[in-house]
């Protein structure tokens, strides 16, 4: 059987009526179809377990396929969401070994002479602003976080990031 748009458009047609046979030789099709449109794009090692996510949201979502509409666009659609949503999930588990090659050349000493620094800076801003610049800035938490713990409002977190930050940048121009 040939995995063209119009015999893939009818198997689910036959499908969404409730043909069981029908929808058997969609999904390998599909199957044989989605191998082939992630061939490039991914890792042979995970290409298994993408077209298997794709098979469970085509099953998921076969409610919403038009009949009057191609077939093909539709499945590329679902596969394209799932191929980013696999990405980011990928990116964020990604790990990478430090090796003795990645260790810094300087020592601690410049590591805690640039912290003076930067805290004297801070110190030179009103409290409000370093402390929304040393929340968001420097330790990473997200707006609403920084909100939470200073006790800001999120817009005054904002407000107070970019005067600061203006303030430190003058600062910085001004002792050069």
């Amino acid at each position: 059987m040939t995995g063209d748009d119009a015999t893939l458009a009818r198997l689910m047609r036959a499908a969404q009526a409730g043909d069981r046979q029908a929808y058997t030789v969609l999904l390998e099709e599909t199957a044989k179809w989605l191998r082939r449109y992630f061939h490039r794009r991914i890792g042979p090692e995970k290409l298994d377990d993408l077209v298997q996510e794709v098979l469970i949201s085509l099953h998921a979502k076969r409610s919403s396929y038009d009949p009057s509409r191609p077939f093909l666009p539709w499945l590329a659609a679902i596969a394209r969401y799932r191929w980013v949503d696999h990405l980011r999930r990928d990116y964020r588990t990604r790990t990478e070994e430090l090796s003795e090659d990645t260790a810094t050349t300087g020592d601690a000493g410049d590591v805690v002479l640039a912290r003076i620094s930067l805290d004297r800076l801070l110190d030179q801003l009103p409290p409000a602003q370093a402390k929304a610049i040393e929340l968001v800035r420097i330790e990473g938490y997200s707006i609403t976080e920084a909100s939470e713990r200073s006790g800001q409002s999120k817009a005054l977190v904002k407000v107070n990031i970019h005067r600061g930050l203006r303030k430190l940048s003058a600062l910085i121009e001004k002792a050069n």
